[in-house]
């Protein structure tokens, strides 16, 4: 690099962006990337954290896919010991940002002598790193990668947290919140359900850490949540300012997955087929793997299931019988009642564990979206106008849930029976329902109207597109003035 490639790069203001582990998380903070990038030309380095388990091959292969514009850097993997046996992904993933904190300090100080760093963005279970921003001159940012609705939740926290000595489970009375639909104590975050757990009491202090931030960029666009922005502004209960940047989506995920689903959907007519899949790190037992099979084969809709292998097949070895030809662990199909591949030929298509869904939900083939109401997934589908039906496993998925169903009205939500399962009746009758009844056509007519607003918050002249430029000027504004101090 000559001297004055040199003075470029350390003129061109350095935004540090600080993932958790987990597809879930990387995907969203590699789009904002890409979008500062593109069109705010500032530079940009993607840090994850690590441990034994991470990072994934699926997360390499986002971060080996970056454009040259982009750098990304894995923290050394972090020992996890000393903690208990039990303990919960979300204190899984806080260790591991927590003690990855040297780690990041090291790259800080390694870039600050090349780059002109002006600001570091952590996601939602980085706030113990905003402090490295103050350290390093640089602005301390969160991206808060879900809606609106939970970001108002944690700012609240706090105040729930002194207000009940119950179980948030076994409250009698919704959890009421200004701007938000009641909640059952049940259907809050995944971390609420026990407080004496410490993903309870990392959530607590992640909530309090949000207090540190110069903002808070949200993924979501006003028009779809203009309640509870506003009223989170005309509380005034000191928190950062909030900057609804999103819908902040992937573009094109097809690197990732094996596209022999797409030449199947170019086969089947338009809007008659219904997308099956739950995630990345969402998985069924073997009982409801079975029930939503039978569910589907009674519905008689088409269908293209993405199957992952069931969450207790070890447990539920006795299960099986004679209800499958043969187990292998290492092939969800095999996990599919027997004879159901046969019987639904031609109608259904069942993928092994990925599928690119930015190209399903955008082929014209696609009807409908069976979803864990995962926020990623959610936005996705929005872009596309594709209608849901709603079946939250876990994190913040029920809020979502209840956020698509019953105030935006652009999903059916799935009834759980009292055994904790979702009954072949009801899979029948709720696909029926979307992909040709009366209540399909009114989601479906009701999340288009939700694609053309997220279409306008992010032209140019959008609301989101504006939230995001107030705050691309006070960083570049932050960087001019360190600069003429220097």
């Amino acid at each position: 690099m000559n001297h004055q490639q040199q003075q470029q790069q350390q003129q061109t203001p350095h935004i540090i962006l600080l993932a958790s582990p987990g597809v879930g998380h990387i995907t969203p903070l590699v789009s904002l990337a890409k979008l500062l990038v593109s069109r705010h030309h500032f530079s940009v380095t993607i840090t994850v954290p690590s441990n034994s388990t991470s990072p994934s091959p699926t997360e390499l292969s986002i971060l080996n896919s970056l454009p040259t514009s982009i750098s990304s850097i894995v923290l050394p993997p972090v020992a996890l010991h000393g903690l208990p046996a039990d303990a919960q992904v979300e204190t899984l993933i806080w260790e591991t940002m927590s003690r990855s904190l040297p780690a990041l300090r090291d790259v800080f100080a390694t870039l600050s002598t090349t780059h002109s760093i002006a600001a570091l963005v952590v996601d939602l279970f980085g706030t113990d790193a905003l402090i490295l921003g103050n350290e390093f001159n640089a602005l301390p940012f969160i991206f808060h990668p879900t809606n609106a609705t939970t970001l108002s939740l944690f700012f609240h926290l706090p105040d729930l947290h002194r207000a009940y000595s119950l179980e948030y489970r076994d409250l009698t009375d919704p959890v009421t919140l200004p701007g938000c639909p009641p909640f059952l104590g049940t259907d809050l975050v995944d971390p609420m359900q026990d407080r004496t757990n410490d993903s309870y009491k990392w959530l607590l202090h992640m909530a309090r850490g949000y207090m540190l931030a110069k903002g808070v960029l949200v993924n979501t666009f006003y028009e779809l949540e203009s309640q509870v922005i506003e009223a989170l502004i005309e509380e005034n209960l000191g928190t950062p300012p909030l900057y609804p940047i999103g819908p902040i989506t992937q573009t094109d995920d097809s690197h990732l997955h094996n596209n022999d689903c797409l030449g199947w959907l170019d086969k089947q007519p338009e809007e008659s087929v219904l997308y099956i899949s739950f995630g990345s790190g969402g998985t069924l037992s073997c009982e409801q793997i079975f029930e939503l099979a039978y569910g589907l084969e009674q519905s008689g809709q088409r269908f293209l299931w993405v199957l992952r292998s069931p969450n207790n097949e070890v447990a539920n070895a006795s299960f099986f019988g004679e209800n499958v030809d043969k187990v292998d662990y290492k092939d969800p199909l095999s996990f599919l009642p027997k004879g159901f591949l046969e019987r639904t030929n031609g109608l259904g298509l069942v993928v092994r564990s990925w599928a690119p869904q930015i190209e399903v939900l955008s082929h014209g083939s696609t009807g409908g979206f069976m979803s864990h109401c995962g926020w990623n997934s959610t936005l996705e589908s929005v872009c596309k106008g594709v209608p849901f039906i709603a079946w939250p496993l876990y994190a913040e998925q029920r809020m979502n849930g209840r956020l698509l169903g019953d105030v935006w009205g652009v999903a059916l939500r799935v009834k759980i029976g009292e055994n904790g399962m979702v009954g072949r009746d009801e899979i029948g009758r709720i696909v029926r329902s979307l992909m040709e009844g009366v209540e399909g056509k009114r989601v479906r007519d009701r999340v288009r109207e939700l694609k053309s607003k997220a279409a306008l918050a992010l032209r140019e002249d959008g609301s989101s597109s504006k939230a995001l430029e107030e705050v691309a000027i006070q960083w570049r504004k932050h960087v001019g003035n360190n600069l003429v101090q220097v």
